[in-house]
């Protein structure tokens, strides 16, 4: 090849790299078009859910997306998503980030990326107290029921090899249809399976939440693979939560003594995004 059609060929190669590059950066992408457009459950309370009052998605996970867009300094945009559908949503670019009960894995390492994590809770299960159950391992060969695309159904079977699992879209469903008597217990995320049974009311005497986790679930926003100078914004927001103390605020706003969730402390930092 001629050096001038080299060299023509290297600025071409220089050109399309750098568009490539451009086109990658999806921070800027967000900044132009003003939007942070945002997967969330919208039916996960007190992480997300919609208010009867307003009609509008709040929650735990809603503040935080709003720091971060104001962070940025753009508009956030909630889209409701499925559990199954948070990943593959992130990937395909419907969303920007994902902030819907998300658990921070090794096996979804390989897929997304994670923010500083924004939760720890544990998984429990629930179950009708004239089953006779009172521990886990009681749950062998019965029919209990969890969320679909979650970690429950695999860290249930992990749990009790021989379970009968039956999935639904929302918790919503799963936890009525444990009431409808469909299955003998219910696994979720500790924090939302509390604010379900909390719920109840005089009936709370039916049911007994199992003492025994059946893992430790840290929770993070999903980022999507590559995107370095997003989570870098992301993370930058939640390290200035922490330390302004209005982590703190919210966390207490959402899931404090004082609410449903009844939590009595804070286990956990905005600080890290390593897991075990």
């Amino acid at each position: 090849m001629r050096p001038t059609l080299i060299a023509a060929a290297l600025a071409a190669s220089t050109f399309l790299m750098g568009t490539s590059f451009a086109h990658a950066d999806q921070l800027a992408d967000i900044k132009k078009k003003g939007e942070l457009v945002v997967g969330v459950l919208g039916t996960d309370e007190p992480a997300t859910f919609v208010d009867p009052k307003t009609r509008q998605i709040v929650g735990y996970e809603v503040d935080l997306v709003d720091a971060i867009a104001k962070k940025i300094g753009v508009k956030p945009v909630l889209k409701q998503i499925a559990v199954a559908a948070r990943i593959p949503e992130l990937q395909q670019g419907h969303v920007d980030l994902v902030a819907a009960g998300l658990t921070h894995n090794k096996e979804r390492e390989a897929q997304i990326d994670f923010s500083l994590t924004t939760f720890v809770t544990g998984q429990k299960a629930i179950v009708k107290k004239d089953s006779g159950i009172t521990e886990v391992p009681q749950l062998a060969g019965k029919k209990v029921l969890t969320i679909r695309g979650g970690t429950q159904e695999p860290n249930i079977r992990k749990a009790v090899p021989n379970v009968e699992v039956v999935t639904f879209d929302t918790s919503q469903q799963a936890f009525q249809a444990l009431q409808q008597g469909k299955g003998v217990g219910y696994v979720d995320d500790e924090a939302a399976l509390l604010r379900s049974y909390a719920k109840l009311g005089p009936a709370k005497a039916q049911y007994v939440v199992l003492k025994q986790n059946l893992s430790t679930e840290s929770l993070a926003i999903g980022i999507k693979k590559g995107e370095a100078a997003l989570k870098a914004v992301v993370d930058e927001t939640l390290r200035d939560l922490e330390k302004s103390g209005e982590a703190q605020k919210i966390f207490v706003k959402w899931y404090g003594p004082d609410t449903a969730s009844g939590f009595q402390s804070r286990d956990f930092k905005f600080n890290t995004d390593k897991i075990e």
